[in-house]
């Protein structure tokens, strides 16, 4: 039975891979033997992720500049890992912005209201997070269609499943138009990957290809102590996640452990989507 978790070998692409949420996946993967790929539009910090991965595994990862917006660039990141990996076995569709918590007071940030909500700034966030992962799937998985295998995790969110409680974003002293709100692009792309994930694998099933989505919950990350609170106390388990709670279903989904399943969400949220 441990030999289903073996992904030694196999090469993971990461989408968004420089991110908090991306490295904890390129770590998961590396320490049960596989070769994470980050791809980022922005490299600056994969250098450092990989050098820190190399240290702690022994495995030597990979970084390719990747705009997942750009069918282009997707196709050329794609040419670059199979001219040295030979082919790309997983593809983890991580990348998405996050888009902001914000209120009228605060102007270095966007309007995050419905009512009043940007449309450049809603297709800036689906172009991301949304098509971003539609154009990875179509080239990565053209790719996997062809060698007869492969796997695809989309990112989503347990908000692809629940509404989010707009109560813990509250600022007291604010009137009732002016209080920050959860973006609804979050909710939609969120959402949208899931319809995505479950779309491509029936499309694929026969292809070799899985398809799954991880809905992690909320994630840790030194937010502020009255918002971390007020989340907590909507989770049955009274917190909120390490990212590292979340490296065992990567590798999970990535590995043969997971052989017979495809396009289910695996949600890993303290309980809060079944409270």
């Amino acid at each position: 039975m441990r030999n289903n978790f073996d992904i030694t070998g196999k090469v993971v692409v990461i989408t968004g891979g420089s991110g908090l949420l991306g490295r904890a996946h390129a770590q998961a993967v590396a320490e049960f033997g596989a070769i994470p790929v980050i791809g980022d539009i922005d490299l600056g910090p994969a250098a450092g992720i990989l050098d820190e991965i190399h240290k702690n595994t022994g495995i030597k990862g990979d970084l390719v500049e990747l705009d997942v917006t750009s069918s282009n660039s997707i196709a050329a990141a794609l040419e670059q890992l199979t001219n040295v990996h030979g082919r790309v076995d997983v593809l983890i569709n991580n990348a998405a912005l996050n888009p902001s918590v914000s209120n009228k007071s605060d102007d270095s940030k966007e309007w995050s209201r419905f009512e009043d909500f940007s449309t450049d700034v809603w297709n800036r966030d689906l172009d991301v997070g949304l098509t971003g992962a539609f154009l990875c799937s179509q080239i990565f998985g053209n790719h996997m269609k062809e060698n007869k295998h492969g796997v695809i995790i989309n990112i989503a969110s347990d908000l692809a499943l629940i509404a989010p409680d707009q109560r813990i974003y509250r600022v007291e002293g604010l009137s009732e138009d002016m209080q920050p709100v959860k973006p609804v692009s979050y909710s939609v792309v969120k959402a949208g990957l899931v319809a995505l994930t479950k779309y491509l694998a029936v499309y694929w099933a026969d292809q070799g290809i899985r398809v799954n989505a991880l809905c992690p919950g909320g994630i840790f990350d030194n937010q502020d102590i009255g918002f971390v609170n007020k989340l907590s106390e909507l989770i049955p388990m009274g917190r909120m996640a390490e990212p590292s709670e979340y490296k065992s279903a990567i590798v999970f989904l990535c590995s043969e452990a997971s052989r017979y399943m495809t396009g289910s969400c695996l949600t890993i949220d303290g309980g809060r989507t079944v409270w």
